[in-house]
């Protein structure tokens, strides 16, 4: 879609910028990636009064234009690169009518750049409920700009805004705030001679962002810096004298414009709730319970509308297998594909529930306590309190926590989330979990209350939790990054949750999913497809016609026969061929080739473990049934010594393998999406299987 105008929205976090910017795209938007960097670009379109069509940049959220971490860096560089296309022609500043000296500063900063700016007054209703009284049309004539109260949450005032951004002024019109020469007078004026840049600010950001910006040629960066030594410029002495400038402007602006009721004395609600949620005891004992129904609520809620999806699938396959003539397409198409496909459209509903919970928790202002609250915990393990998130919904799903280290500012502290995120015991190892402990693990109950099997299952989580923890801690010291890891966050007040905002986080937290790991994971099963079906020479047709003969025919039932050449096919294909390869790595771990053909199946999915044992051991019926596996793997002995393959040691040393190993195509590709660098997933995939082994290893011998 071709856009008459191109708009950016500016603002703090917290003051309602992102729920504006899908009030005015709705669903008529796309995230990208800015040019160069690796910071995701929401974009939308949307229609204006006069006909022309917007076009709406949703720019990171930040407190100052200067910057802090990488999205914040992006919101000066989208305003200054010209080379790039994106500089807006039009900029609406978001400010929170409710809190107004801290939203200024921004604006402030952002006025001086000389581009038409349009301010919303946003969350409006709140700032009124608390007696706060704004003389809108003195506070437009003091900033000469169109200032324009709205509530998107209630959604009032939106039509307002688009007639005034459809016939907002081309040129900037607005007052100078400050006065920008005095700051470093000497620079700013080589900078613009030499540069031939017209507005001094620009000039003097350059003076302080040059080495970041990346669109600015070398030549340029390193002639500024020759500037500040000749001009002995303190980048953080010309902050602070320009902070203290804008906050006088700020000061004398608010004191004619903005009158507030007296509430010192008051408290208000939102201070009431937090002596309770951010209590240091009952506000910890309060987050857990919240934790375990999140827990709950992601696996019990989720189970039936994935078994809806499962059977959805089984039944397309059926289906089309009843169909369609037998061959290798259809084969591709029915198992590979499609197959494939189902195992990315099944998490949805873990997905979605997931973000559900989660925006409901922002949305109330709860998960900024939490935030809070935890900081001080994680950051003694290299963590941030926003880590808490993403290691939440670890339980559910690694891919969409991953998803959610995107509002961790500081580069370490997500960096090392998204690295440990894949240690938490998700839901796809629960089958792996359940069928081996049922296999080793006595059903029987200890101390009259605790069950064996239970216990032990609960371990596995427990471990999980410990080796992410762990992890962090040392990557603490592995990780290096010039920047500070600051906390900063704003706890804004309690409100009611959006419901249209929950559900539109459920169906783009959920949409993205689908897309973008979904690619991957459907390539990966379809190359696993073809390791499966396919030997190398004339393998399968020498297997064809060995059990064609009558002695075998004779004496076996057609099922049955068809179960042993499926098998003794498996065992020659070219994924039998890489198990034997690889045998002689996982002995050690007490693993045969068989189970080396599911560790590579299972690459995709660790789900596919249970269906790869159930196809290798020729079960009867449905690979799904978990009580047949088990009775087939219980049975299974090893050819050489007679004894059963799957012993204690063996499937613990399996459990262990699971619990460290990156077998998830899903978790790659979304890392890989969320780094924009191949080297962090190869990385987290060769620690994650180097844990795997060790593990393994140490345990299987401990035990054996």
């Amino acid at each position: 879609m071709k856009a008459d105008i191109r708009v950016a929205l500016v603002g703090n976090p917290n003051t309602g910028k992102s729920t504006l910017f899908n009030i005015l795209t709705g669903l008529n938007q796309k995230i990208g990636n800015f040019p160069g960097v690796t910071v995701d670009k929401k974009t939308g379109f949307c229609q204006l009064p006069d006909g022309r069509t917007a076009e709406i940049i949703d720019l990171p959220g930040t407190y100052s234009i200067y910057p802090k971490s990488k999205d914040e860096s992006i919101v000066f560089s989208v305003l200054a690169d010209k080379s790039k296309g994106l500089v807006p022609d039009l900029i609406v500043v978001i400010l929170d009518a409710s809190n107004l000296k801290r939203n200024l500063l921004l604006y402030t900063q952002i006025a001086d750049l000389k581009i038409p700016v349009v301010v919303a007054l946003n969350m409006i209703d709140v700032s009124e409920k608390a007696g706060i009284a704004i003389d809108i049309d003195l506070f437009a004539k003091k900033l000469g700009v169109p200032v324009v109260p709205v509530s998107a949450r209630k959604i009032k005032g939106i039509d307002q805004l688009k007639s005034t951004i459809a016939y907002a002024n081309k040129i900037a019109l607005q007052q100078d705030t400050i006065d920008v020469d005095v700051i470093a007078p000497q620079i700013i004026a080589q900078i613009k001679d030499e540069l031939k840049i017209d507005n001094p600010y620009f000039a003097l950001q350059l003076a302080h962002q040059h080495e970041t910006l990346s669109y600015l040629p070398t030549e340029q960066s390193d002639r500024i810096e020759e500037l500040e030594k000749e001009n002995s410029f303190h980048s953080q002495k010309a902050q602070a004298t320009e902070t203290i400038a804008r906050y006088n402007f700020i000061n004398d602006l608010l004191y004619d414009t903005v009158k507030k009721p007296d509430t010192a004395h008051d408290e208000t609600v939102s201070n009431k709730i937090d002596k309770i949620l951010t209590h240091k005891v009952f506000g910890f004992v309060i987050f857990f319970a919240i934790l375990m129904f999140i827990f709950q609520a992601i696996f019990s809620w989720s189970a039936y509308p994935m078994s809806l999806i499962e059977d959805l699938f089984i039944w397309v396959q059926s289906g089309l297998t009843k169909v369609l003539p037998a061959g290798p397409l259809v084969s591709l198409l029915v198992d590979g594909v499609i197959a494939g496909l189902s195992g990315v459209m099944v998490f949805i509903p873990q997905i979605a529930i997931l973000f559900a919970l989660i925006s409901i928790l922002e949305d109330t202002g709860y998960m900024s306590r939490v935030t809070f609250m935890m900081d001080k915990v994680m950051r003694k393990v290299g963590l941030n309190g926003k880590s808490v998130v993403p290691l939440i919904g670890g339980f559910a799903c690694a891919v969409p926590s991953i998803m959610s280290t995107r509002n961790i500012e500081n580069w370490k502290d997500r960096m090392i989330t998204i690295m440990v995120t894949p240690l938490v015991a998700c839901s796809a190892r629960l089958p792996v979990y359940t069928l081996l402990i049922a296999l080793v693990v006595p059903n029987r109950n200890v101390w009259w209350l605790f069950n064996l099997q239970g216990l032990a299952l609960t371990a596995m989580y427990l471990l999980s939790i410990v080796s992410a923890v762990v992890v962090a801690f040392v990557m603490k010291f592995i990780l290096k990054a010039r920047e500070r890891g600051y906390f900063i966050m704003e706890l804004p007040v309690y409100r009611m949750p959006r419901w249209k905002n929950v559900a539109f986080t459920m169906y783009d937290r959920s949409k993205t999913f689908v897309f973008q790991a979904g690619k991957v994971i459907i390539a990966v099963s379809i190359i696993l497809w073809v390791l499966k079906s396919y030997g190398p020479g004339d393998t399968f047709a020498r297997i064809d016609q060995k059990y064609s003969q009558q002695q075998y025919t004779k004496i076996m039932t057609p099922d049955s026969l068809t179960k042993v050449i499926a098998s003794e096919k498996l065992e020659t294909s070219y994924a039998g061929v890489f198990g034997h390869v690889i045998e002689p790595v996982i002995k050690p771990l007490g693993f045969d080739w068989k189970i080396g053909i599911a560790l590579i199946s299972s690459f995709a999915a660790r789900e596919v473990f249970v269906g790869t044992m159930a196809t290798i051991y020729s079960v009867e019926g449905d690979a799904d049934k978990l009580e047949s596996v088990q009775q087939k793997m219980h049975s299974a002995t090893n050819p050489d010594t007679g004894k059963p393959v799957f012993t204690l040691a063996v499937a613990f040393s399996l459990m262990m393998f699971y619990a460290f190993a990156m077998q998830c195509a899903s978790t790659v590709a979304v890392v890989y999406r969320e780094t924009k660098d191949w080297r962090w997933p190869a990385a987290q995939f060769a620690y994650m299987t180097a844990l795997a082994y060790t593990a393994s290893f140490i345990v299987y011998h401990w035990l054996k």
